[in-house]
């Protein structure tokens, strides 16, 4: 249910932002969703079309990219994507590293007329 908060949030910043630039319709919302951000892209979909009802964002195109994890192992230096099933580290087996990318998500780019 967090993913109707995180909708309306984009929502919230996107629609003010285009309106500085006199925009009356918005086509399109690319975001790029982190695999370990706890966000769920299916829901975030279902979730779009009833928050943006009503606005300037009402039947926008909503695209995500998924983003890897990606990590630095501590041990032998591996930088590199971690695998989906095993939480190790795909060089060397271990368990020390740190994750560098994939808790994030954000707005990429919204196109609109």
């Amino acid at each position: 249910m967090h993913e109707l908060v995180i909708v309306e949030g984009i929502l919230e910043t996107v629609i003010p932002e285009v309106q500085k630039h006199n925009v009356s319709k918005i086509l399109k919302i690319r975001l790029k969703i982190g695999d370990l951000s706890g966000v769920v892209p299916r829901c975030v979909h279902e979730y779009f079309g009833i928050a943006a009802a009503g606005t300037i964002a009402e039947g926008a195109k909503l695209e995500i990219e998924s983003i890897p994890v990606r990590i630095r192992c501590s041990t032998c230096g591996y930088d590199g994507v971690l695998g989906k099933v095993r939480y190790l580290c795909p060089s060397c087996g271990g368990t020390d590293f740190r994750i560098t990318q994939g808790k994030e998500y954000y707005i990429e780019n919204v196109e609109a007329e």
